[in-house]
């Protein structure tokens, strides 16, 4: 929690007026828009969009000004976590949820801003199931296709029944094991009929800030290609 809340609350240091601020979603990103809340409160001017329903609710709740995608031109700087990060800044995300809407925030903004706990931090992506959005016409098929690619894709529930996203849609959570090259698997996925989106993302982030257990926090070098 410590690693979570430092990671969290160190990223909108950089956060000036007048900014249109991208608000991700998930547990260590929850502590960024605490950190924004109280920094509202004391006078700092900003406009945000929400990654998820969730989010958009706490920030509203802290005071936060939320504004319709359809104001939006460019965003300044989106907060966001990450379920894995390799030494290239590549991430699987998604465990919440919201990886469509973190993703299409994510290439609208300017500098997407990773925050995560040590425990992300990996030499290879795809310990963690990676989360693949899927339309539920038609899911059974597009499961076969995922599970064509070397993984085990799982449909996730929510009290016994499909989880469904914010946007309607299903999620298969695909254990991969290890995902030696992300961005070939990025473009195998999209070629997927009923795959809507999934939770690699390739060389977006153009800052990882990572916790730890004691309340320090590192900027994670990136691997020089």
């Amino acid at each position: 929690m410590e690693a979570k809340r430092a990671a969290g609350e160190l990223a909108v240091e950089i956060l000036q007026d007048g900014m249109t601020v991208g608000l991700g979603t998930g547990s260590t990103v929850y502590h960024s828009i605490q950190a924004i809340g109280r920094k509202v409160a004391d006078g700092l001017s900003i406009k945000a969009v929400a990654t998820s329903i969730h989010s958009e609710q706490l920030a509203r709740q802290l005071g936060i000004t939320i504004i319709p995608f359809s104001d939006v031109e460019e965003i300044d700087i989106t907060i966001d976590g990450a379920d894995e990060v390799d030494p290239d800044w590549n991430l699987i995300k998604g465990g919440g949820g919201a990886l469509l809407r973190e993703k299409i925030v994510a290439d609208a903004s300017k500098r997407l801003i990773v925050i995560v706990d040590e425990s992300k931090v990996v030499r290879q992506l795809g310990r963690f199931p990676l989360p693949v959005e899927v339309v539920p016409f038609g899911f059974e098929l597009t499961e076969r296709k995922l599970r064509a690619l070397g993984c085990e894709p799982k449909l996730r529930t929510a009290d016994s029944q499909p989880y469904i996203t914010d946007n309607g849609n299903y999620i298969m959570d695909c254990e991969f094991g290890s995902i030696a090259n992300p961005a070939l698997l990025a473009e195998e996925l999209h070629r997927i009929p009923g795959v809507v989106e999934h939770g690699l993302f390739i060389r977006m982030a153009a800052q990882v800030i990572v916790g730890r257990p004691d309340g320090s926090v590192y900027e994670l070098d990136r691997k020089q290609p």
